[in-house]
């Protein structure tokens, strides 16, 4: 049987993309220059880039019309590449432990897929250039997920994400924008104006004396990987290097990144009060404010930290948000905290915030569907002969969506699972001390792209204590939990080429 993939327009798509990814590396070679800096790590993957993307474009038909088999191609081979790309810098630099391949390509992996997991143990080896790298790797990352989820994985339903119609008005949207183009354009000028406003803020802090070492380089670096909702920092002590005030706008600006853009969109140019209206906005916000209060409470009665009223506040909000945002900064070591407070963290890993952000993990549109229907199981478990539907926002959702979100969500706890082995397994080969809640919790960070997690992967540690097989497999599923699962696990179905 022939192969039933428009493999051409798939690659010309690719290849477009990848063109692109020469002006934001263009960025950090920029910098390279003016602070006199090695360019050559910058100069090599540029034209790669190039070469490969014009390469790819030349396989263009006349049928550019993309399906599902080709979204799911694209969508796959989008991520992959840009980070085997995204790796070339810190190879060529040859700097730190991120000369070496797989720790290079580990770096750029969590880079692209905004999960915030990093090797390295020497910050201060790296060039300013370097460094930036990291960050805006993640801004395109955080950027490139949002046009995907919006105008690909949407309108191919993967674990529900057609809920979206529904519940965050991409119907409407799309009717408004019908160009995928065109839909690109309107995301990324709200994702650019919002990154601008988030550094204007932390320099104007700066130029106030509020914050002493946010400097521009450090305000434009936190807001790139804040509003990606990435966790990347030039800081070895991520946010816990900046003053209070930094650390409340950084909360502010993880909190815009996880709310849906194309919500964000509607409410700004149309009527605000849609952010009132919208049910998974409101689930969005109860579970970070359950979860701060849960922690709050925890180190309230935790002798080993001796933090003051708002200081535990503040903790407990900012690590609170930014693991449920998947951001993955820290504003002090958490891994210190009690039992009580890490297992709340732990779990909060598993929510994710809204569709259509730049959030990774389940997301709470899809833990919204599981709660109601649970609830609706519950009622028709006693009235059997009531025909009760799951209703999003007043509009009902059909049985298929629901199945999807069931299955997706027992499917992302599988994975982590399996990990969990898989590193449990690995350490032990190698003579590595790993307990169960350490491997779990970074199987979960790494699958769901939350960055930090416990121990080993601790908020202030690295992963590079981890043997090269186990950040191998880390990688692979950084880039399976980023694209959620169906678009990559299909290609290795014979079904998907040829049935």
């Amino acid at each position: 049987m022939s192969i039933r993939v428009n493999w051409r327009v798939s690659l010309n798509l690719v290849g477009t993309s990848l063109t692109y990814l020469a002006i934001p590396l263009a960025f950090p070679l920029l910098l390279a220059v003016y602070y006199g800096e090695p360019v050559r790590p910058f100069l090599v993957p540029i034209a790669i880039t190039l070469v490969l993307g014009y390469g790819l474009d030349s396989f263009g038909t006349d049928d550019q019309q993309l399906h599902a088999r080709e979204s799911f191609l694209v969508a796959s081979l989008i991520w992959l590449l840009i980070a085997i790309i995204g790796a070339i810098p810190f190879l060529v630099a040859g700097t730190g432990v991120t000369a070496h391949p797989i720790n290079a390509l580990f770096e750029s992996m969590s880079g692209i897929t905004t999960t915030g997991a990093t090797v390295m143990l020497d910050f201060d080896t790296h060039s300013r250039s370097l460094m930036m790298w990291r960050q805006v790797i993640q801004w395109i990352g955080g950027l490139g997920i949002l046009i995907l989820a919006t105008t690909v994985l949407s309108e191919v339903g993967v674990g529900g994400a057609q809920l979206m119609e529904s519940e965050t008005w991409t119907a409407t949207f799309q009717k408004l924008t019908p160009r995928l183009a065109e839909t690109a354009r309107i995301l990324f000028g709200l994702y650019t104006a919002i990154t601008v406003g988030v550094i204007a803020v932390l320099y104007g802090l700066s130029l106030a004396g509020f914050a002493p070492n946010m400097t521009l380089y450090n305000a434009v670096a936190h807001a790139f990987t804040s509003v990606a909702t990435a966790g990347f920092s030039p800081e070895p002590e991520s946010a816990g290097a900046f003053t209070p005030v930094v650390q409340w706008v950084l909360t502010a600006s993880m909190l815009v990144g996880g709310t849906s853009f194309i919500l964000l969109y509607q409410a700004f140019t149309e009527d605000l009060g849609r952010l009132r209206r919208n049910d998974e906005f409101h689930f969005y916000l109860a579970t970070v404010a359950i979860a701060s209060v849960l922690i709050a409470f925890a180190l309230s009665f935790d002798a080993t930290q001796q933090f003051s009223f708002e200081q535990r506040v503040r903790h407990a909000v900012f690590n609170t948000v930014s693991i449920i945002t998947t951001t993955g900064f820290a504003s002090v070591n958490f891994d210190l905290w009690s039992a009580a407070a890490k297992n709340v963290l732990f779990a909060c890993m598993f929510l994710g915030a809204m569709v259509g952000s730049t959030t990774c993990s389940i997301k709470t549109l899809r833990w919204l569907v599981v709660v109601k229907a649970f609830r609706r199981d519950l009622f028709t478990a006693v009235h059997d002969s009531v025909v009760r539907p799951v209703r999003i926002r007043g509009s009902a959702i059909d049985e298929e969506s629901v199945r999807d979100v069931y299955g997706f969500v027992l499917l992302s706890i599988i994975f982590v699972f399996a990990l969990t082995v898989f590193v449990v397994v690995d350490a032990a080969r190698v003579g590595l001390s790993v307990s169960e809640f350490e491997a779990m919790s970074a199987a979960a960070s790494t699958f769901l792209n939350i960055g930090p997690a416990f121990g080993l992967a601790g908020p202030y540690e690295s992963y590079h204590a981890f043997p090269w097989t186990t950040k191998a497999a880390m990688i692979l599923l950084m880039w399976v939990g980023r694209v959620e699962i169906i678009p990559v696990m299909v290609l290795f179905t014979a079904s998907f080429w040829r049935s």
